[in-house]
């Protein structure tokens, strides 16, 4: 997994959702509102919970700790996706491909796609920065979990994003992120699919954020300090609970006290 340093997250209603026939290993993909497709698992029954990956990772990291299992055994129908530029989804080299919120479209598109009329959902790290879009945009969303972050991404500006971009496209002068470059030559990525999710990386405002009236339950790893302040977050959010378990960045999602704390806050 990515180490701390290197977590440099990225992400109007959906105009059409249709069905891409393929299947792929346990799920299938959806075809969402720009003809990009989109690999999606479901399992389990109930009030369906959508689950958002950080950057450069899987739907399938979820399945390595502990909460994607207490969820399906709790009685939650649990979603897991792909987000486009990663995994099995399809990975555009366009700037279309990555800006006006897409990736919050793609989730809001499945979420019509599965004929959702509301849903939780959890985000980690990047997928935390999703959810902020999702918590403006999308009326369907009930509750929200927002895992491995701080303040910072609401800077539109955030010098890590910025840094991560331009080394994503050739620039070795940010060495704030070698440790992220080095990770990310390591693996068999789309790199330039990337470099535009760390482009066009949501922020959300203060005034956004203000607004929200939805529950929210921020959660960190006691010595996760990337990225910014989960305090002031919380502070910003009106309706939201913070909450801390142990581990750092990579850690902290797996564990038990993660999965107990955000199944207890879906269930109150």
């Amino acid at each position: 997994m990515l180490k701390p340093l290197t977590l440099i997250a990225t992400f109007f209603l959906i105009l059409s959702a249709r069905v891409f026939a393929q299947t792929a290993a346990d799920g299938a993909y959806y075809t969402s509102f720009d003809s990009t497709k989109i690999y999606y698992e479901v399992k389990g029954n109930g009030y369906p919970v959508i689950l958002i990956h950080g950057f450069s990772g899987t739907s399938q990291g979820w399945k390595s700790g502990l909460l994607y299992n207490d969820l399906i055994t709790a009685g939650y129908k649990v979603i897991i996706l792909d987000q486009r530029g990663n995994g099995r989804s399809d990975k555009p080299h366009t700037d279309a491909g990555y800006n006006n919120d897409a990736e919050a479209k793609d989730i809001m598109g499945l979420a019509t796609h599965l004929n959702l009329k509301s849903y939780d959902v959890v985000g980690y790290s990047r997928g935390s920065i999703i959810v902020s879009r999702l918590l403006v945009l999308d009326k369907r969303l009930h509750k929200a979990v927002m895992g491995g972050m701080g303040d910072a991404y609401i800077n539109p500006e955030w010098p890590r994003r910025v840094h991560a971009y331009k080394a994503l496209m050739g620039d070795t002068s940010q060495h704030d992120v070698d440790d992220m470059m080095k990770y990310i030559r390591s693996q068999p990525f789309d790199v330039l699919a990337l470099a535009y999710q760390q482009k066009w990386q949501p922020s959300t405002s203060k005034k956004e954020l203000a607004a929200v009236r939805k529950p929210v339950l921020i959660i960190r790893g006691s010595d996760d300090k990337e990225s910014g302040s989960e305090i002031a977050l919380n502070k910003l959010i009106p309706h939201s609970e913070l909450n801390y378990v142990p581990g750092n960045h990579n850690t902290a999602s797996k564990n038990t006290e993660f999965s107990a704390a955000v199944t207890g806050f879906f269930k109150d």
